[in-house]
């Protein structure tokens, strides 16, 4: 986590309080130096989950989400997960909810939460290919076989 990264996301959101934007501030603070925000911690660790875009329809929610210990500014960060629970929503989807945690270099577990994703249960094809390309792609496929 970069000082461009918080300074992004204090412009980009808004949030700029002085625990993250302040030197001076933060000095007097509860840990001493300013702390990244806990929702540019979530938006980067979830981000870090491989997702298949022929399987995945949508971010379904989050639950339980806990920052365990705070993230500094100059922390790398990783990204852990294990599949809890997975159930039926309709015919075409399915919710998985994984137990998602973000780690730091310290091997600190600084966030964690339960983390549901809208799962389609049929892969798409090749999720993304404009219909045309699809279209010439599958007659094309059709005369070589």
């Amino acid at each position: 986590m970069t000082e461009t990264d918080v300074v992004n996301f204090c412009m980009l959101t808004g949030n700029w309080l002085e625990l993250h934007s302040n030197v001076e501030h933060a000095k007097s603070s509860l840990y001493g130096q300013r702390l990244v925000q806990g929702s540019l911690v979530f938006s980067i660790v979830n981000a870090m989950i491989p997702f298949d875009s022929s399987v995945l329809a949508a971010f379904y929610g989050c639950d339980k989400l806990r920052f365990l210990r705070p993230t500094f500014i100059n922390d790398t960060l990783w990204a852990r997960t294990e599949i809890i629970d997975l159930k039926d929503h309709d015919e075409r989807h399915g919710v998985v909810t994984s137990k998602l945690e973000g780690i730091n270099q310290r091997d600190e577990t600084v966030l964690r939460c339960e983390f549901s994703l809208l799962i389609r249960k049929s892969r798409l094809d090749r999720p993304g290919e404009p219909a045309k390309i699809r279209a010439a792609h599958d007659k094309t496929q059709g005369q070589s076989a």
